[in-house]
């Protein structure tokens, strides 16, 4: 059974090591199929994790919505990636968030008046993982598709979570990905 503190703690690694956003146009995020040359979910491609990688950090120099934070490394030694995603408003206030997430998993010495003020002020925070199991490949590959769709739209929807949440997308098993992303796409034409 995971343990409920993790997604607290991984907020709390991307709220203290985040760095500053940038204000950036989105009309300037590159869509995975310029990127990989095919689409998320296209036949006969899957995007390994350093493709990933690479990708993601294309995407937190060109989106403000976005933050990459290192989270620490694989048993193979790879870097593991946190996408954090928001309005470009809530990210210039991690710190803010991460103390009213703090206070009220805590609780202590919190009036339920006071709960529910720090409630109403922050924001909810949505931890989204993929690719535990490296053969189910589909968990991975979403999260490229999700980063990029919270990154640059431009909808009602997209823009009304972005203002209301904080995404925490992470990878859940880089060197398994890139294990069988890698066997996968061996030969240049499927067979």
């Amino acid at each position: 059974m995971r343990s409920r503190a993790l997604p607290f703690m991984a907020l709390v690694a991307a709220l203290t090591f985040a760095p500053a956003p940038q204000s950036q146009s989105r009309a300037a995020v590159t869509p995975p199929r310029a990127a990989f040359g095919s689409a998320i979910g296209d036949d006969y491609f899957l995007a390994t994790y350093t493709q990933l990688e690479t990708y993601w950090k294309a995407l937190d120099r060109e989106s403000d919505r976005m933050m990459l934070v290192d989270i620490g490394r694989t048993e193979e030694g790879r870097t593991q990636w946190m996408a954090v995603l928001s309005a470009p408003e809530n990210l210039a206030r991690l710190d803010r968030y991460r103390e009213i997430a703090s206070r009220l998993a805590r609780a202590d010495g919190l009036t339920p008046d006071a709960a529910r003020a720090l409630a109403q002020e922050g924001k909810a925070v949505v931890w989204i993982d993929g690719g535990l199991h490296a053969s189910e490949v589909l968990g991975a590959q979403q999260l490229i598709e999700l980063v990029y769709q919270l990154a640059s739209g431009d909808d009602a929807e997209t823009t009304r979570i972005l203002r209301d949440v904080i995404v925490l997308a992470v990878h859940a098993n880089p060197d398994g990905h890139d294990l069988v992303a890698d066997w996968y796409m061996r030969a240049k034409e499927p067979r």
